[in-house]
């Protein structure tokens, strides 16, 4: 790595053990069942990625991620689901005397625009409301208190609309993708390698992002957005067009989501979600890329050890992991990592 900056080193080694450990490590390791609950946390991997973009270099917290996760896990659960109910309507509709499938549903039939949608609507929506809002000069804690409450929103609305979303159910039972059946183990250890890939894309376009002149520009916006403005700088597009870089992720990863866990419901896009998806980041690190990675797998593992051993007061434990992550490593475990291997260099120098 001659040539390159301390800190791009970092980054680069950083991402290349954890894509040793999700390829190698743990495919070696763990019986599918455990394998295919990774594929689940890495899912919120891609959302983890994208809140460091938008709140760690760009100063710009967003509570409500959950919509664009559910928005790509939906659509993709919805062309599944047409998928496993042809020639005939989505059992849930039937049982709630839906007679026609609606105009909207018709484009999931076929999988290339499943993809387009899940690729360009969270994009479109994310940057007209983010660059309406910002705009206004509207941000901060107003900003993250407007996109809790359309999580909020869209909860409602999905759980009201029994016949078209499935309601509290969600969409569940499909098993096929393009008649391929991808409740198999071998499907899941497929997907889940697949998923891997994607991640790693991910993050080598995350880390050129925020290597770039436009990432260091979202850090001057971040400390000092007036001084960016009076430079002739037009912050309001910037920090859309980042929120709706973040929102393409939260929708791959929903995507992802839907493939691997069979199902998508309003749990996964509401309020507690949203501000979980923000808790992988501060754990694993909101200025590190490959740690919003770990951050998410970490708090998905904690989730699923805490809630199988305290039922009844896992919230608890978890709120508690939170808090002192927060309290004592402020960067979270990238942070105390790079500080540690300081440290490290300063013992070994002359």
């Amino acid at each position: 790595m001659h040539g390159l900056s301390p800190q791009r080193t970092r980054d680069i080694g950083a991402m290349v053990a954890v894509l040793v450990l999700l390829a190698v490590v743990l495919p070696l390791t763990l019986d599918p069942f455990r394998l295919n609950l990774i594929s689940k946390y890495l899912a919120f991997a891609f959302v983890a990625v994208g809140v460091v973009l938008t709140w760690g270099y760009g100063g710009v917290l967003s509570l409500g991620q959950g919509m664009f996760f559910g928005l790509g896990g939906y659509m993709m659960a919805m062309f599944l689901k047409l998928e496993a109910s042809a020639p005939e309507l989505p059992d849930f509709m039937v049982w709630s005397s839906v007679e026609q499938l609606p105009a909207w549903w018709q484009p999931f039939h076929s999988l290339g625009w499943t993809v387009v949608g899940i690729l360009v609507i969270p994009a479109v929506l994310a940057y007209v409301f983010s660059y309406a809002i910002f705009k206004r000069r509207v941000s901060g804690v107003y900003f993250a208190i407007v996109t809790l409450s359309l999580a909020l929103t869209l909860t409602v609305v999905v759980v009201g609309q029994q016949g078209d979303t499935g309601g509290a159910n969600g969409i569940t039972d499909f098993r096929t993708l393009l008649g391929w059946d991808i409740a198999t183990d071998e499907a899941k250890r497929t997907m889940y390698f697949v998923e891997v890939a994607a991640i790693a894309l991910v993050m080598m376009v995350s880390l050129a992002i925020v290597r770039s002149r436009f990432g260091k520009l979202l850090i001057a916006i971040r400390d000092k957005e007036d001084r960016v403005r009076f430079s002739g700088y037009n912050t309001a597009h910037m920090k859309a067009f980042v929120f709706a870089v973040a929102a393409v992720l939260s929708a791959i990863g929903g995507a992802f989501y839907s493939l691997q866990v069979g199902l998508i419901a309003p749990g996964v896009i509401g309020v507690v979600a949203s501000v979980e998806m923000v808790i992988y980041a501060a754990v694993g690190g909101r200025l590190s890329i490959p740690g919003a990675v770990i951050g998410a797998l970490l708090i998905g593992f904690l989730k699923s050890y805490l809630s199988e051993t305290f039922p009844e007061g896992w919230l608890y434990f978890l709120g508690a992991v939170f808090i002192l992550v927060v309290w004592a490593m402020p960067n979270g475990l990238a942070g105390l990592g790079e500080k540690l291997m300081r440290r490290r260099g300063t013992e070994l120098a002359p």
